[in-house]
């Protein structure tokens, strides 16, 4: 069957949304469970679905780069413009990453630290990640030379992590500056959970070559077939992550699967492949294939979700105290910023770009209502 090529967005929003509820879902527990229910499995469960979402945001990040590379190739749009492009969309999220981080110091006075204005985050990552990419889409001119660019990238920070966190740690670097190499902070050891661009920036240069394997000349016209493969290629992945762990041979003085080693990064991007298959099938033959997709919704404004439900699960503004919840209040919690989320992202994507017409509209009413106003009495 002839596929619509709206899939090839839809999906991929389909995917974020996904990914937006998981990451909710983690830091809703994480957040208001007390500490007698932190210690079951229930809420190692809920972290554990908490993995996923932050790789494949990265790695969307990469396929929408190919996807929009290709759009504005296809228009006609030089390939330095497309390059500039992209830049500017990362400086853009990294100003928004640092400005994040301005709100929530600001909010968490008099308790935050000073230094956490310049932690590293995963906007500031993903900012610097779009806007190399770009760099990569300039330097390398054509679809076929940036792929291989791209891969090649991604493979090198894999190979590169580990020595960055710990033998070849750059810590002659100020902190702040080190800590987008490998997360360090202020802690004098890398910090697993924040996001450094050693590894983190190698899924979104895995993604921009996926991206451009989706929009080749051979992949466009049979994307079904080319992610089955993928999907394929991505299972060999992790058997192949598995065995390597397994090997008794080590190219590295220190061995930490769990985080730094390139065979776990094998193993998440061999996920992240099926994921893309299935997050496709679902939207193509699934429930999602027609009509509204709330989780789609989500992905179409991740980053808004992001941003404003933060503050209500970790922030002052957290709609339930903190760390003082039964896992039943807890899910209510949830079910309540899921819904609050999907508004907010629903009257975003139905405002957007009216701005000036809601403000005409506002001025309008005023003026009516000011002409309407009865004058003030005049004594004579």
């Amino acid at each position: 069957m002839p596929e619509p090529t709206y899939l090839r967005l839809r999906y991929i929003d389909w995917l974020r949304g996904f990914a937006s509820l998981g990451m909710i879902e983690a830091h809703c527990y994480d957040s208001w469970l007390s500490p007698s229910y932190r210690a079951g499995w229930f809420f190692g469960t809920s972290q554990f679905s908490g993995t996923y979402p932050a790789p494949l945001f990265v790695f969307l990040s990469g396929i929408a780069a190919a996807l929009l590379a290709d759009h504005m190739r296809r228009k006609g749009v030089p390939t330095n413009e497309i390059a500039a492009r992209m830049i500017r969309r990362g400086a853009l999220i990294f100003g928004l990453g640092m400005i994040f981080r301005m709100q929530e110091y600001i909010l968490g006075l008099p308790k935050s630290p000073w230094t956490d204005l310049l932690r590293v985050d995963v906007l500031n990552m993903f900012g610097i990640s779009i806007a190399s990419m770009g760099v990569v889409c300039w330097l390398a001119r054509t679809r076929a030379k940036t792929m291989i660019f791209a891969a090649a990238a991604a493979a090198a920070i894999a190979l590169a992590t580990p020595p960055l966190w710990t033998t070849w740690r750059p810590s002659w670097l100020p902190w702040y500056l080190e800590s987008y190499i490998n997360g360090v902070h202020i802690y004098g050891v890398p910090q697993p959970w924040l996001f450094p661009l050693f590894p983190w920036m190698g899924f979104a240069f895995a993604g921009l070559a996926i991206g451009f394997v989706l929009t080749s000349e051979w992949g466009t016209p049979r994307p079904s077939r080319v992610l089955l493969l993928l999907a394929a290629a991505g299972t060999a992945l992790f058997g192949l992550s598995i065995w390597l762990n397994l090997c008794r041979v080590r190219l590295y003085a220190v061995h930490d699967y769990w985080h730094t080693s390139p065979n776990f990064f094998l193993a998440r991007l061999g996920v992240l492949l099926v994921m893309l298959l299935g997050g496709y099938a679902w939207c193509r033959w699934g429930p999602a294939r027609a009509g509204f997709s709330p989780i789609a919704q989500l992905g179409q404004t991740s980053l808004l979700v992001y941003w404003v439900h933060t503050e209500f699960v970790y922030g002052k503004l957290s709609i339930l105290p903190k760390h003082k919840q039964t896992i039943a209040t807890a899910s209510l919690g949830l079910v309540v910023i899921c819904i609050a989320m999907l508004l907010v992202s629903m009257a975003r994507t139905r405002w957007k770009g009216r701005g000036a017409e809601v403000f005409a509209r506002l001025f309008q009413n005023g003026m009516g209502i000011a002409r309407r106003a009865p004058g003030p009495a005049i004594e004579g």
